[in-house]
């Protein structure tokens, strides 16, 4: 008997407030803007405490999502699609800022802590595992004495918005390949640095 494969659950992190559009904790929001774009759809749907959109891409299901309850509440969203959809977690990707990694660097990893990120938390505490495939795309270290807090809700620097469209391509990219040939095949192409 013929059986549809589950859809693919991508899962982009950020605060929803327009105030918050341009933040560097906002790039999770901003690649699956890219994601959506190049996909020709939009986010018109609010579902599951999220802003959702649903689209075919060869031969695959895809449930794109931006959570908005803000950062630290992520989690709420992303267990309940993936109870609603009865997703395998390998169905899973979060996309997210990560201060640990230079600007320009994306980095997919198959499981992990939270490394502070509190987004990522909420979902490990939400799944009860850390057992999901991620992608950090590179935000850089706070400059001087500069709280990591108060640097992630800055906006990106003028060089850096230059800069930006190419590694949101290259995310996207990243997160399409991830779908087409599966984890370690884009693993093993993107992670590298810089992305330009």
């Amino acid at each position: 008997m013929f059986r549809r494969s589950k859809p693919y659950l991508i899962v982009g992190l950020g605060n929803p407030e327009r105030e918050y559009r341009g933040n560097r904790h906002n790039v999770g929001f901003m690649v699956l803007d890219q994601l959506a774009d190049r996909l020709e759809t939009s986010f018109s749907k609010v579902k599951m405490q999220a802003l959702m959109t649903a689209i075919r891409w060869n031969d695959e299901r895809l449930i794109l999502i931006k959570p908005q309850t803000y950062m630290n509440l992520s989690g709420q969203a992303v267990s309940s699609f993936i109870s609603f959809y009865k997703l395998p977690l390998e169905h899973l990707l979060v996309v997210y800022d990560d201060v640990d990694l230079p600007f320009e660097t994306l980095r997919l990893k198959p499981n992990g802590g939270d490394a502070g990120q509190k987004g990522v938390r909420s979902i490990i505490q939400q799944l009860g595992t850390q057992q999901f495939p991620r992608l950090r795309v590179g935000i850089g270290r706070p400059p001087g004495r500069t709280p990591v807090s108060s640097y992630v809700l800055q906006d990106f620097s003028s060089a850096e918005k230059e800069l930006l469209p190419i590694v949101l391509d290259q995310a996207a990219s990243a997160v399409l390949h991830f779908i087409e040939h599966g984890l370690e095949s884009a693993m093993t192409l993107y992670n590298q640095q810089p992305t330009a």
